[in-house]
């Protein structure tokens, strides 16, 4: 981060393997699962802080290209709280892509991209098939760089034509 190196707490699964099964909640205080998420296409992008520069943009650019996908799934995990995202989505506009909390950083330790001493997830793009197989990831080295777009979105378009 910043050029600083930042360790992870693993190995992050790789494309072909099943997503691990989480229990998070939504911005709205909703739990949401993998078994939610079953019988379609999905996109997570996993952010460090949504209250941050990057991470705001990366949400709002993915909110912007969902109506392109109807029929999907499209979700921003961050270590932030239910309450924090809600006030965010609030003063962004941001209404059609989800929030999803991962205070406890239970997903971060189960994916092998969470940073304990900064108490976040890192930075990454996962696209799952509709039965929570890992088809496209990208794990963003650089947590103040945004990801490639172009790519996960070239991805989605080739899984739901």
């Amino acid at each position: 981060m910043h050029g600083e190196p930042l360790t992870t707490n693993g190995q992050p699964p790789v494309v072909g393997e099943q997503f691990p099964e989480f229990a998070l909640k939504t911005s709205d205080s909703q739990s949401l699962g993998l078994t939610d998420l079953s019988g379609k296409v999905t996109l997570i992008s996993v952010v460090p802080d949504i209250d941050t520069r990057v991470c705001s943009l990366s949400t709002k650019k993915f909110n912007q290209k969902v109506d392109q996908f109807p029929g999907i799934n499209f979700l921003t995990i961050s270590t932030n709280t239910p309450e924090q995202q809600q006030n965010w989505c609030a003063a962004a506009d941001v209404t059609k892509i989800r929030l999803v909390s991962d205070q406890e950083h239970q997903l971060g330790e189960k994916l092998g991209i969470y940073v304990a001493t900064k108490g976040i997830d890192s930075r990454s793009i996962w696209i799952l098939d509709e039965n929570g197989r890992i088809v496209y990831r990208e794990l963003i080295i650089e947590q103040t760089n945004e990801p490639a777009y172009s790519q996960a979105l070239a991805k989605l378009t080739a899984l739901t034509k």
